[in-house]
């Protein structure tokens, strides 16, 4: 008969290892062109591509990526005029709503600068979106969290969202 006991510990140590490893594995992200930093899971890509909002021409700057089912990204551009940063900021989050389908009955308001919308992607599939809209000085930003509800745990929204800092 052979022992058991090490069996038991090697496999105690590899339920260990896999409790520690993080899945959400938060590291220090900047901005490649505007001014702020936030913890991202994982390793971002940015892109940037110019766009209209409410008839301005804009270069919006994405850092995006995915963890868990939970797609991060953090959008920003620079108002040429700093008088139309507040439009663009409202534009921003109105296609933001759109683009899951969302309507006032399922959005949800977390703070002064933060909200919550229960929507569908093209495919029908039901999703949630936590999304800040902030603007600092002639810098519009959107910080978005889009998966599916159960994959939403507020640990992982806090760390998210509080993290963002623009300087």
């Amino acid at each position: 008969m052979k022992p058991v006991l090490p069996y038991a510990l090697v496999l105690a140590s590899l339920l260990l290892l896999n409790a520690c490893s993080p899945k959400f594995d938060w590291r220090d992200a900047r901005g490649s062109n505007a001014p702020f930093t936030i913890l991202m899971p994982g390793k971002p890509l940015s892109d940037s591509k110019d766009m209209q909002l409410e008839g301005i021409k804009v270069k919006m700057d994405m850092l995006a990526g995915e963890v868990g089912g939970i797609s991060f990204a953090v959008g920003s551009t620079k108002a040429k005029d700093a008088g139309k940063a507040g439009l663009i900021m409202e534009a921003m989050k109105k296609g933001m709503i759109n683009n899951i389908q969302g309507t006032p009955e399922n959005t949800k308001s977390l703070s002064a600068d933060m909200l919550q919308v229960h929507g569908k992607l093209r495919n029908g599939q039901p999703v949630t979106m936590v999304g800040r809209f902030l603007v600092r000085g002639p810098w519009i930003y959107q910080i978005i969290m889009l998966g599916q509800e159960k994959d939403m745990k507020q640990d992982v929204i806090d760390t998210y969202m509080t993290s963002f800092k623009s300087y």
